[in-house]
């Protein structure tokens, strides 16, 4: 029977990829590759992606019975290949599946969800779709669990979800510690094929400006203590940004980006993020390599009368690797990304280069330096020349250096502040030229930096908040759009 309601529910997904089904749009964004698929998989190049992505078996649960039983789409709405299709769509290159669980959700997972993520790779192959969950994170909320590529990616996930998974169980009370977080983080440290885990919308449940509940800095220090090759970020820019968008397009003035109904987002990015000198400074500060993200959290769709908006329509996450699992997988572990909203660039690079050694560093890099060393910042960036999907184009007015210092471990576990943090340099559309293909390229010397730090960009539209502001209900997203690339690292 249940091998039956497999094929069954397959055999509907496949249908659903040859065409978008209600809330689905076409657009002229192209993203056209001149690349071949060999070439893509020998050439690093910037892949943009989404890890956040729920699927028809975020399921709803039926309690009249026990145990429970799974409702299909009775939480998220589309196929995995409806999903991918869109991602594909929509400019992705590689997607991650993130159901999330309930009691006995590992079976769900196992038995139906991996089956479909199959035939949804054979359908939609352009994009790599990577097998993983959002785990109910013991003591904390939500996380991205990204498990790699592999003939053992069922059972492996089967595991995690099994042992570890917060509603697993009937009394998810009994789980909801932190020790059995650094438990299962210990656990998936061990892994021959190690995930990774990203803190999902981190600052959500915070009730103001630093004023944490659920996701602590003491908790996310833990967990980067225990696993650093697995526990390696968060979401910078989290998903429902949709919420303020009415099913035929208008505005509702009640909705707030998100979903941070206690503490607002700031131009659409947690605080945990976006607070210059905030949460992620501090972690910077301490040496800790620590990213961020960005990530559409896509349920279903505004014009379906949800949140959300396709993988890809919105937030994009890109990796620089070549189009492989192994090599997307990594890269993002090791932190070589930045992350835009609305299309508003799709090429960063940054680089800093000691023009005494020689030496470079690009996008979470290290690079060695002597007090005395003449080091040079190069940030070059694409902001392309066509219409993103609200028919718009876009244009970047403002570019941010941000350099902080780095002071190694901090003596207080829930410090979220990093006061060396400080925009070293703006840099403004009146400032710069675009090349032939589209590029800007600025330099400038970093002779003011004489120890330890960090280097990271920030871009923006909006010149009227030099620092992003708390984002008003009724906000439309598409109009405040800023990017953010991970750190270089500078050790003197």
């Amino acid at each position: 029977m249940l091998h039956r309601i497999i094929v069954g529910l397959l055999a509907t997904a496949l249908l659903n990829v040859s065409g978008c089904q209600s809330g689905s749009h076409t657009h002229s964004l192209s993203y056209s590759h001149n690349h071949t698929q060999a070439d893509a998989e020998l050439e690093p190049q910037w892949l943009a992606g989404d890890h956040h992505i729920h699927s028809h078996y975020s399921v709803g649960w039926d309690r009249s019975v026990s145990p429970p039983k799974p409702i299909l789409a009775g939480d998220a709405l589309y196929s995995t290949p409806k999903n991918a299709r869109m991602a594909s769509i929509h400019g992705l290159d590689w997607m991650v599946t993130t159901d999330h669980g309930g009691p006995n959700h590992s079976k769900v997972n196992l038995d139906m969800a991996y089956p479909e993520l199959k035939a949804s790779r054979e359908a939609v192959p352009q994009v790599l779709q990577f097998y993983g969950m959002e785990l109910d994170t013991p003591g904390a909320r939500h996380s991205s669990l990204i498990i790699p590529h592999s003939d053992e990616e069922a059972h492996q996930l089967f595991h995690i979800e099994k042992h570890y998974n917060r509603r697993e169980v009937l009394d998810e009370s009994t789980r909801d510690d932190e020790s059995f977080m650094l438990e299962a983080l210990s656990d998936m440290h061990s892994h021959t094929h190690r995930p990774v885990v990203l803190a999902n919308h981190p600052g959500r449940t915070a009730t103001g400006l630093g004023e944490y509940t659920k996701v602590t800095p003491r908790e996310l220090r833990d967990w980067h203590d225990t696993a650093p090759d697995v526990a390696i970020g968060m979401e910078g820019a989290p998903g429902h940004q949709a919420n303020a968008i009415n099913p035929d397009g208008s505005i509702d003035p009640a909705g707030i980006r998100g979903g941070y109904d206690n503490y607002p987002t700031m131009g659409g990015f947690d605080q945990m993020t976006a607070h210059l000198g905030g949460f992620w400074d501090s972690m910077l500060g301490e040496g800790r390599r620590w990213f961020i993200t960005a990530t559409s959290d896509s349920h279903a769709h505004y014009t379906d009368g949800r949140t959300d908006f396709w993988p890809g329509e919105y937030s994009k996450t890109y990796v620089y690797a070549n189009k492989t699992y192994e090599s997307v997988l990594e890269n993002l572990r090791n932190g070589r990304v930045f992350v835009t909203t609305g299309d508003l660039i799709d090429a960063l690079f940054v680089t800093v280069t000691n023009t005494h050694t020689g030496h470079t560093a690009n996008i979470a890099d290290n690079l060695s330096a002597e007090p005395g060393d003449e080091l040079l910042l190069t940030v070059k960036f694409r902001d392309p020349d066509r219409l993103n999907f609200n028919n718009e184009n876009p244009q970047v007015n403002r570019l941010d250096i941000i350099v902080g210092d780095i002071n190694g471990p901090v003596a207080d576990r829930t410090a979220d502040r990093n006061l060396t943090t400080r925009v070293l340099h703006r840099f403004y559309a009146s400032d710069w030229k675009r090349d032939e293909d589209g590029f800007v390229t600025l330099t400038m010397p970093l002779s003011q930096l004489s120890s330890s730090s960090y280097v990271r960009i920030r871009g923006t539209t909006n010149t009227n908040e030099l620092e992003p502001q708390i984002d008003p209900p009724g906000e439309n997203p598409w109009h405040d759009l800023w990017f953010y690339s991970n750190p270089v690292f500078i050790h003197f």
